[in-house]
């Protein structure tokens, strides 16, 4: 390998940053059940928690805390509308990929 190229990546691996970040991404999803929320939400536009909870088999609490941590993530968003919550993906370079990989 060239040097030149050598260099140009070390130079990519230094932007710590997005690293780190991408790490937690994929930690975040490494998780069976956060999975296949992620996989029902690439594949529908948007779902309720009591709809993700009986499609994947948990309850509503354990979907609604792990919708919490996927929203800390950054990597799905929320609306309400009376008493339902809805989420849907939100676009990343991991959620392409997650899209690629599963569908």
């Amino acid at each position: 390998m060239q040097m030149r190229k050598k260099q140009q990546i070390k130079k990519e691996l230094e932007n710590k940053e997005a690293l780190i970040k991408c790490a937690a991404e994929f930690n975040m999803i490494g998780d069976p059940t956060r999975l296949k929320i992620c996989y029902l939400l690439c594949r529908h536009q948007e779902l309720s928690v009591s709809q993700i909870a009986e499609i994947v088999g948990v309850s509503v609490s354990a979907v609604s805390h792990t919708l919490a941590k996927l929203k800390q993530a950054d990597l799905v968003q929320s609306r309400r509308r009376f008493r339902n919550v809805y989420y849907r993906i939100k676009p990343s370079p991991l959620i392409k990929f997650l899209q690629q990989r599963l569908l």
